[in-house]
């Protein structure tokens, strides 16, 4: 098993949620990935009381992180966690879904359930990422991207912010950031127009179907509280055979960040994601990417992607 070390980067105004292995998943048809247990299994424990309240997973992952936090100020990272490799990679092969979607309202409730609009009032000029994290992200685009200046090519920055991480110079006749902050958009680059919306209070998009050839999100999925029909709506409005780019980290606001989230950890990030997809309807069966430049000495990276199908 490969160790997984959390950089600690003060300039950062994040903190990384630590997130706790009580895992959920499908049925996985993957040997290897012995960290994975039946998500069938799982929801029926959590039923029958077998865990503790969100909340309170939610405070004492905070109350864990903070007690970390004088020990690791002089080192460049700490342990968190053991990882098996590759198990991120192979979550999402073969995998059994339950017939409904396994999550309840609860499972999308937040520590910090103040109107976004506040918390992302003032504009953040920071990256919520690590140097080599961005530079693994950008080399994923360049190879998944349609080249730059495609004619007739559209793609949809979700949850953007000033940058993108798209590759150097990258153009396209449309490129739309959503994000909450205007001043953070007015600011990035690359695109070409942009809106301001909360997708928690209003995750109908202002696009017409078949719009866009590529959705991306970077490291913001984790916030969606509405996420099945946020990903319907992108199904509605990518291009048959359109892409859509869900990448994360561990690192995160964990007030803001769903408590799904906050309390499990990277492979079952990917499953939940892969969830999304999957009950969103629409889309080909989601694949998991782990992109992580560095594992144990820089943040790690992951990537959840699908494909809308042909014919819907």
């Amino acid at each position: 098993m490969a160790i997984l070390g959390l950089q600690m980067q003060q300039r950062f105004p994040v903190l990384t949620g630590v997130c706790y292995s009580r895992l959920i998943s499908a049925t996985i048809h993957a040997p290897a990935v012995a960290s994975v247990s039946s998500l069938s299994c799982k929801l029926k424990k959590w039923n029958n009381g077998g865990r503790l309240p969100r909340r309170l997973l939610v405070g004492l992952g905070a109350s864990f992180w903070a007690q970390y936090m004088n020990m690791a100020s002089n080192s460049k990272s700490f342990i968190a966690s053991a990882r098996l490799k590759g198990a991120v990679e192979q979550a999402l092969q073969n995998v059994e879904w339950p017939e409904q979607f396994p999550f309840k309202d609860e499972d999308f409730q937040r520590f910090d359930e103040t109107p976004d609009s506040l918390f992302y009032e003032a504009p953040r000029f920071v990256t919520h990422i690590d140097d080599a994290a961005i530079a693994a992200l950008t080399k994923y685009y360049s190879e998944v991207f349609p080249p730059r200046n495609t004619p007739g090519v559209s793609i949809l920055d979700m949850c953007s912010s000033w940058v993108s991480h798209f590759p150097k110079g990258y153009k396209q006749e449309r490129v739309v950031g959503m994000g909450m902050n205007e001043e953070e958009l007015k600011q990035n680059p690359v695109l070409t127009e942009y809106v301001v919306q909360d997708l928690n209070l209003k995750p109908k998009l202002p696009f017409e179907d078949n719009s866009f050839d590529v959705i991306t999100n970077v490291v913001s999925v984790d916030y969606l509280t509405k996420p099945l029909d946020v990903f319907k709506e992108m199904c509605r409005i990518l291009k048959p055979g359109g892409l859509a780019i869900m990448s994360f980290s561990n690192r995160c606001f964990w007030t803001k960040a769903i408590s799904i989230w906050t309390s499990t950890g990277d492979t079952d990030h990917a499953l939940i994601v892969g969830s999304y997809f999957h009950y969103a309807g629409g889309f080909e069966p989601p694949q998991a990417v782990d992109i992580s430049p560095n594992p144990g000495r820089s943040d790690p990276m992951y990537i959840v992607y699908s494909r809308k199908l042909s014919t819907t």
